[in-house]
């Protein structure tokens, strides 16, 4: 079945030869503006340049989320509904389920050979996934940057837009890479890194970053009520007593975010020179960003509606999706093969 959306751009075709994209993100719930910001804002707009494959990444899911399985399948769900809502599309990018595609186990597993565990302990996400999540360092936890690296170099991947935290991944993806074109022969590319706009966006407590599992986040799909309701809520300067006290913009998550979603420069400089001078409060500066995020978020939640109301549309484009990772993961799968000789036997 062919998937069709209400759009300006629907029918539009891929060209034959086209620069590939990898990304992704694992489904533990619903996506927040951290993820906006720092990689799907650049995801949207490459869609029209490169053939795009945006991954749900159900392997990786179980790395820390042994425990809550049951919700699974309604994170899957809601992440394609994010995605949709956004502005990614599937009739010019391709959306799939990583289980979907099992070939990138094999692929793992023949890239596990090429890395030693002392450099995947030095990875910096393996102790933050640690320190935050409180969880032991599994086989699989260990591996996971391994397992991206096949997830990119699946599909031949030339270009991975990720956030400022998933840096270090992309080095041992290239890693892995020229390491197994030096021993067996080119196969690979060697992708490069897009950081988005805003590497990382803080969380609305301060911390350094907005994470589901720390609860300081803001939905994507949060309607106005709850957005106004963590704005009010958001961590400020903790010095500024009074509204006549100077406070701090720097390091002040409402500036920062007023910085990536109000539109007006004009306004928010004048608010910044104002809270420095100590003559406005934190209230009205709250309210203006309240006010901002869900103009920005507006149309967001109208397209995601949308799409949700469309009985068995996830499930379509997920199955197509899927679909065509695994006919280019088959090929990857037979290219690595030859070039090890592991093809013996096989007919």
């Amino acid at each position: 079945m062919a998937i069709q959306h209400s759009s300006a751009t629907s029918g539009a075709t891929r060209p034959e030869i086209r620069r590939r994209i990898l990304t992704g993100d694992r489904p533990t719930g619903r996506l927040h503006i951290g993820h906006y910001v720092g990689s799907l804002k650049n995801r949207v707009r490459l869609q029209n340049d490169y053939d795009c494959f945006f991954l749900v990444a159900d392997y990786h899911m179980l790395t820390t989320r042994l425990d809550r399985l049951s919700e699974v399948e309604q994170n899957i769900r809601d992440m394609v509904l994010d995605y949709l809502s956004v502005g990614i599309e599937p009739e010019r990018s391709t959306i799939y389920l990583q289980s979907l595609a099992p070939e990138v186990a094999e692929l793992h597993l023949l890239f596990s050979m090429l890395v030693t565990a002392n450099r995947l302990e030095r990875m910096p996400t393996l102790k933050d996934m640690v320190r935050d999540l409180n969880v032991e360092v599994t086989y699989g936890l260990l591996g996971y940057p391994v397992l991206q690296a096949a997830d990119i170099l699946m599909v031949r991947a030339h270009l991975v837009p990720v956030g400022k935290d998933q840096e270090s991944h992309l080095e041992l993806t290239r890693q892995i890479a020229g390491r197994f074109n030096e021993l067996f022969g080119e196969v690979f590319p060697l992708p490069d890194t897009l950081i988005g706009d805003v590497p990382t966006l803080v969380g609305t407590d301060g911390k350094a970053k907005m994470s589901k599992s720390l609860g300081n986040t803001i939905y994507l799909s949060d309607d106005a009520e709850t957005v106004t309701q963590k704005v009010m809520r958001m961590y400020t300067d903790p010095t500024r007593l009074r509204a006549t006290d100077p406070g701090h913009v720097e390091g002040n998550p409402v500036f920062s975010y007023l910085d990536a979603f109000d539109p007006d420069v004009t306004v928010v400089s004048e608010l910044k020179e104002r809270y420095r001078a100590g003559r406005v409060g934190d209230v009205e500066v709250k309210k203006r960003l309240a006010g901002s995020l869900n103009t920005f978020l507006e149309p967001f939640r109208e397209r995601r509606a949308g799409f949700a109301a469309r009985t068995g549309l996830v499930e379509e484009i997920l199955r197509e999706g899927s679909q065509r990772a695994r006919e280019e993961a088959r090929k990857t799968l037979a290219a690595a093969r030859e070039a090890m000789r592991l093809n013996y036997f096989r007919g």
